[in-house]
C-alpha cells in the first residue's frame, strides 16, 4: 500500500454548522476621476454594485468553495438586506434551515466604495443587537437537530448579539457530547464564553487583548492565560505577515511561517482560515497540517481583492509548488482531486508496469506538457510501484497528480472523464480511446 505523503490528499466530504453574526457584504465599484469641488475628496463614478454574504457567510462561502456542505446558524432582519443575504447564501448551496429572521433587528451591511482597484472608504450600517430571549429560545431547541447532522461546528464571532453566552454555551455543550470538533473565531476580551472548544483561534490583537498582558509579554505566557481561559486543546493565532503559531496545551509551540507573493487586501482572510481549519479538521488532519494549509490559503486570499473564496484548486496548485509529496491521491482521498480538476482539462497517461522513465518517454511527456492549459494526471498501473519511481515521477514538474489504484482511476475518470488518455510502454507514449483500456489493456 502506497503511502499518501501529501496532507491535501487527506481531504474528504464533510458537514460543517456555522453559529455566528451574518452580515450582507455590499461593493460599490466605479472610477476615481476628478476631486469634489465641495471638498478634497475624490468624485466615485459607481459602475456597479454587489453584494455577497459576509461575517459567517463569508465563512460559508469559502468552506463550499472547499467542497463542504454547510449549515447555517444566525439570524438576519426582516428586511431588504436580509431577504438579499438569504438569497445569496441559498445560491451558494447552503443550508438555510438554522438562519432565523429576527423582526426589529436591521441585518448589518458593509458597504465598500471601491474605485480603480483600491478601497476608498468602508461604509458601515450595523447595530449590536442582543439576542432576543424568544430568538433564543427557539435556537435552542433547534440546535440539538442541526449539530445532530454535521461533522465539525465553526463559531464566527463578530460581538453583534447573535451568540449570547447561553447559546454559545449550549452549542460547546451539544458537540462536545458528541465529539464533534468546535472551532471559535472569538470576539472581545472574555474568552471564558468559549469554555470548552477545541480550537481558539484569534488573531494577534485579539490575544494581545484577551490576555491583558500587553503586547510585549513573551507569546507562551499569552498562550497560557488564554488556553486556561478558553480550556481549549489549541491555540491557534494568527500573525499577519509573522504567519500562524500554534500552542498545545502542555505548551508545545509550533510556528508556521506565510508565504506572501504580493499583499493587495487583508479583508477576509481571517474567514479563509477559520474555513480552511475546519475543512482540515474535519478530514481529521492533524492540527500541524491543517495549520500549514492554513498558511497556503491566507496567502492566496491576501493576494486578491476583497474577500476572496480560496478553493480546493488554489491551494493545490500552490501547495504542488512548494511540495511534490502532495501530487499522489489514493481512493479515499479523491475527494479533492475531483473539486481540484472539476473544472479543469486534464489528460491521464498510464505508466505499463516495467516501463522505466527514459529519456525518450520523459521527451513525450514534455511534449503532452506544452499544452500548458491542461494538466497531466499519471497513473502507475504497478500492484506496487515502488517508492523511489513515485518520487521520480512527482518530481517532474509536468507531472500534476498521481493515481497508483486502478480502482481509483476508475470511480475518478467516471466522475471527470479526462480530455485524452495515454499509456507509456514500450519505451513509447501511445494513444488510448478511453481511460478504461488502461486498466485492461496488457
Amino acid at each position: 500500500m502506497v503511502e499518501v505523503a501529501g496532507t491535501l490528499g487527506k481531504l474528504k466530504s464533510f458537514k460543517a454548522l456555522v453559529a455566528g453574526d451574518f452580515f450582507l457584504d455590499t461593493y460599490t465599484i466605479g472610477k476615481a476621476r476628478r476631486i469634489s469641488p465641495e471638498a478634497p475628496v475624490a468624485i466615485i463614478h459607481a459602475q456597479e454594485t454587489t453584494h455577497l454574504p459576509g461575517g459567517a457567510g463569508n465563512v460559508i462561502l469559502n468552506l463550499i468553495a472547499l467542497g463542504g456542505e454547510v449549515v447555517a446558524f444566525g439570524r438576519t432582519g426582516k428586511d431588504a438586506s436580509g431577504q438579499i443575504l438569504m438569497a445569496e447564501l441559498e445560491e451558494s448551496g447552503a443550508m438555510l434551515h438554522g438562519l432565523f429572521v429576527e423582526d426589529g433587528y436591521p441585518t448589518g451591511i458593509k458597504n465598500r466604495v471601491i474605485a480603480n482597484n483600491q478601497q476608498i472608504v468602508r461604509i458601515d450600517h450595523e447595530v449590536a443587537t442582543p439576542l432576543s430571549k424568544h430568538l433564543e429560545k427557539k435556537a435552542m431547541e433547534q440546535l440539538p437537530s442541526l449539530i445532530q447532522e454535521v461533522d465539525i461546528v465553526a463559531i464566527s464571532d463578530y460581538a453583534k448579539g447573535f451568540l449570547s453566552r447561553p447559546l454559545l454555551q449550549e452549542i460547546i455543550r451539544l458537540s462536545n457530547e458528541r465529539n464533534i470538533p468546535i472551532i471559535a473565531d472569538p470576539k472581545g476580551t472574555d474568552f471564558t464564553k468559549y469554555k470548552g472548544v477545541t480550537v481558539i483561534k484569534p488573531n494577534f490583537g485579539e490575544a494581545v487583548a484577551a490576555a491583558g498582558l500587553g503586547s510585549e509579554a513573551p507569546l507562551e505566557r499569552m498562550a497560557s492565560v488564554i488556553l486556561n481561559q478558553a480550556d481549549a486543546k489549541y491555540l491557534m493565532i494568527t500573525r499577519s505577515e509573522e504567519g500562524i503559531t500554534i500552542f498545545q496545551r502542555d505548551g508545545t509551540r509550533y510556528d508556521f511561517p506565510v508565504r506572501i507573493r504580493e499583499i493587495k487586501d487583508v479583508t477576509g482572510a481571517g474567514d479563509t482560515v477559520l474555513a480552511t481549519l475546519t475543512c482540515a479538521l474535519a478530514s481529521d488532519l492533524p492540527i500541524s497540517s491543517a495549520a500549514h494549509l492554513c498558511n497556503i490559503a491566507a496567502g492566496i486570499a491576501i493576494e486578491r481583492f476583497g474577500c476572496a473564496c480560496v478553493t480546493l484548486a488554489d491551494i493545490a496548485q500552490r501547495a504542488l509548488d512548494e511540495d511534490i509529496d502532495d501530487k499522489v491521491f489514493e481512493e479515499e482521498h479523491l475527494f479533492a482531486l475531483e473539486h481540484i480538476l472539476e473544472n479543469r482539462r486534464f489528460i491521464v497517461l498510464g505508466f505499463e508496469a516495467g516501463q522505466y522513465l527514459t529519456t525518450e518517454i520523459f521527451r513525450e511527456i514534455r511534449n503532452l506538457a506544452s499544452n500548458k492549459e491542461r494538466d497531466i494526471l499519471v497513473y502507475l498501473r504497478e500492484q506496487e510501484p515502488s517508492k523511489d519511481f513515485i518520487d521520480l515521477i512527482a518530481s517532474l514538474h509536468d507531472v500534476r497528480y498521481i493515481i497508483v489504484h486502478g480502482e481509483s482511476l476508475r470511480k475518478f475518470c467516471e466522475k471527470i472523464p479526462p480530455e485524452e488518455v495515454y499509456i507509456a510502454r514500450n519505451n513509447k507514449v501511445l494513444p488510448l480511446d478511453h481511460a478504461k483500456a488502461l486498466l485492461y489493456t496488457v
